[in-house]
């Protein structure tokens, strides 16, 4: 089939007011970077003659500036989900202006395909290579392009010459059955391949070809400090010793890794550890440190959703595919986070908190309870099927005002049934098979920062008996001080009893 070709402004032209579109991408890897700038342009113009226009956004994860960040300053979005990082989308939910539904990661194309988030008008995808018979070859991200390409109305390809045509065949793609009718997913091992190295669809559906040449829009990561050195480095330990102990096999377990400058860090310290035998990734993002580490040998395979990776990091593994081809592969988001294959292989999850409770529970969304940061992303995902599920975070923020260690975390999304270790640069908290009180005096002794250990022993005094002792007049106590004088250590208790 010969596609016709057309400009990024042609292509805006065929979303409407109203429109539900599906991106492709995971992070600002593989996702749409021209079409939407030029549907940002029309919201603009078209709310300038006073006629309304906003579409509903589906994507893998975060995107990138030219998505979230134009789309959101042209307030062109009514509804979007899920995960997002994006400074001015942010603003903008927090002021009640975008309806923003935060999905667990792995749920999103199956969600799509129930019928529960309605239908998709267009899909726009960011490919590598594209064929006459419908074949689609993705760039650096699988996120959900197998499932909104398949049921959209239309599709808009943007073909981006900055990704190199080795990615063909670095990509697994598959779509599970739905119920009743749904099978086992046969990955027994991070490097199984299951599905077809392309999209697949009715090429009359494809409307217009893109052509672009531009980079991702990927972000760097703070270098490690001695804070987060010492977080990595308490993870790194609680692994050894728990190899030692025989809890993990000594053959090691598959890991997942978190976004961020922690993440980095932890991974950081297992790469200098040679106690931890070389080691395989079952995870949603692939990060500079995890390629460093490929290239050293500490980390035999990579099994991931995206290439979250610097511009240059890019650029290298695109010039030594020789020696990636058989390194990583990139799955669907409801692949690389499924909760079936993150159970039998028995992956130890590392994700990153906002803050946690004396109890275990964990928040890692929301600021003060109710201001969104980024979303639940994938951590839940794999936390709760994890063979050991560890979160980590600094004690203190803001320069000590902020206790991340709280009684009562002011947002849930992670409760203490599904949380087993924390890490902070003050130590470890192993919570497995403890109570209540026992995990609370764990946290304590462990993982809080020396300006709020008495502070939160004061509070258990106050709580008095109980499963799960707390005084709800005084649990989000610590939060309400540092509404009304900015500073967490200036509570007092008998404000509240």
């Amino acid at each position: 089939m010969n596609y016709k070709f057309i400009t990024a402004k042609e292509a805006a032209q065929f979303v409407k007011n109203g429109d539900t579109i599906g991106v492709s991408g995971f992070t600002p890897a593989g996702t749409a970077k021209a079409v939407t700038n030029e549907i940002a342009k029309i919201a603009e113009d078209e709310h300038a003659q006073g006629r309304p226009f906003q579409i509903n956004i589906l994507t893998g994860a975060s995107t990138g500036d030219s998505c979230d960040g134009v789309l959101s300053r042209a307030k062109a979005i009514r509804y979007r989900a899920p995960y997002t990082t994006n400074s001015d989308f942010r603003k903008a939910v927090n002021n009640g202006e975008i309806a923003y539904n935060d999905i667990h990661l792995s749920q999103v194309a199956q969600e799509i395909r129930y019928g529960f988030l309605g239908k998709v008008d267009t899909a726009i995808i960011e490919a590598c290579d594209v064929t006459a018979d419908g074949k689609i070859y993705l760039t650096a991200a699988g996120g959900i392009a197998p499932t909104i390409a398949r049921l959209a109305d239309r599709i808009i390809i943007e073909l981006n010459s900055f990704h190199s045509k080795a990615m063909m065949g670095m990509h697994d793609v598959f779509e599970p059955l739905d119920p009743p009718n749904r099978r086992e997913i046969a990955i027994f091992k991070p490097s199984d391949r299951i599905g077809k190295s392309y999209v697949q669809v009715d090429p009359a559906k494809i409307v217009g070809i893109v052509e672009v040449d531009l980079p991702d829009e990927a972000r760097g990561f703070s270098s490690a400090d001695p804070l987060t050195d010492q977080i990595g480095q308490n993870v790194a330990d609680f692994l050894v010793a728990n190899i030692k102990s025989g809890c993990i096999p000594s053959s090691f377990l598959p890991i997942q890794s978190g976004v961020g400058n922690i993440a980095n860090a932890v991974l950081g310290a297992l790469g200098r550890d040679k106690t931890i035998p070389p080691f395989e990734m079952y995870t949603e993002v692939i990060q500079d440190a995890v390629i460093d580490l490929m290239r050293e040998g500490r980390i035999k395979f990579g099994s991931a959703c995206s290439l979250t990776v610097t511009n240059d990091c890019l650029r290298d593994i695109y010039s030594d595919m020789n020696f990636f081809k058989d390194k990583f592969v990139l799955r669907p988001s409801e692949i690389s986070n499924n909760p079936e294959v993150i159970r039998r292989l028995g992956v130890i999850s590392m994700n990153t908190a906002i803050e946690a409770d004396m109890y275990g529970n964990v928040n890692s969304t929301h600021i003060g309870g109710s201001k969104m940061m980024n979303g639940i992303g994938g951590s839940g995902d794999f936390t709760r099927s994890s063979y050991i599920s560890i979160f980590t975070c600094p004690s203190t923020a803001k320069g000590g005002n902020i206790s991340a260690i709280v009684p009562m975390v002011s947002h849930q999304d992670h409760s203490e049934h599904s949380v087993n270790v924390i890490v902070t640069e003050q130590g470890i908290a192993d919570l497995r098979g403890k109570s209540p009180s026992q995990r609370a005096k764990t946290i304590i002794d462990n993982c809080v920062h020396p300006d709020y250990k008495g502070l939160l022993k004061d509070y258990i005094r106050l709580s008095g008996k109980g499963q799960t002792p707390q005084s709800l007049a005084a649990a989000l106590g610590m939060h309400d001080t540092l509404a009304k004088k900015g500073d967490m250590r200036l509570v007092d208790w008998g404000t509240y009893k």
